[in-house]
C-alpha cells in the first residue's frame, strides 16, 4: 500500500475545488506521496476537519464567500495547534501582500495554473515531511 498525504481544499466554488484536484493529479511530484483530498465548502467544515487531525496541507480559496481563504488562514494559524502548511489561492498577483498578512506558507493566483500549483503544493508537502521526520 502506498503512503498518502491528506490535502484539505476549501472553496465555496466546486469548480475551484475541481481545478485543484485536476492540477494535483494523483501526486503533485514524483517524490511526494499520493494525495487524498478532503473538500470543504464552509469555514466551519475547515475547522471541524482540522480539529479531527490528519491534514498534511491546506489549499484555501482567497476568493471564497462568505469568508475568504485569507481570513480562514489567519484564523487557523492562530487557533490550530501545529497548523498544517497553507497554500492560498489569490485573485491577482497584487494580493500577495494579503497572503503574507494571513500567514499563508505559499500563494498562487487563480485560475489555477497546473504546473505552478503542483510545484507549490509539492514544496509544502516536502517541508511538512521534513518537519515531521
Amino acid at each position: 500500500m502506498q503512503p498518502t498525504v491528506t490535502v484539505l481544499v476549501y472553496s465555496d466554488d466546486s469548480t475551484t475545488r475541481e481545478q485543484v484536484r485536476l492540477a494535483t493529479g494523483r501526486r503533485p511530484a514524483p517524490d511526494v506521496p499520493v494525495v487524498e483530498f478532503l473538500e470543504c465548502a464552509t469555514p466551519a467544515a475547515v475547522l471541524t476537519e482540522l480539529d479531527r487531525g490528519g491534514v498534511d496541507a491546506c489549499v484555501l480559496d482567497g476568493e471564497a464567500v462568505p469568508m475568504g481563504g485569507m481570513g480562514v488562514c489567519r484564523q487557523i494559524k492562530d487557533e490550530v495547534f501545529a497548523c498544517p502548511p497553507v497554500l492560498l489561492l489569490i485573485g491577482r498577483p497584487q494580493d500577495a501582500w494579503l497572503a503574507t498578512w494571513s500567514r499563508a506558507d505559499a500563494a498562487v493566483t487563480l485560475p489555477v495554473e497546473p504546473v505552478e500549483f503542483a510545484s507549490a503544493l509539492a514544496s509544502l508537502l516536502r517541508q511538512r515531511k521534513l518537519q515531521s521526520a
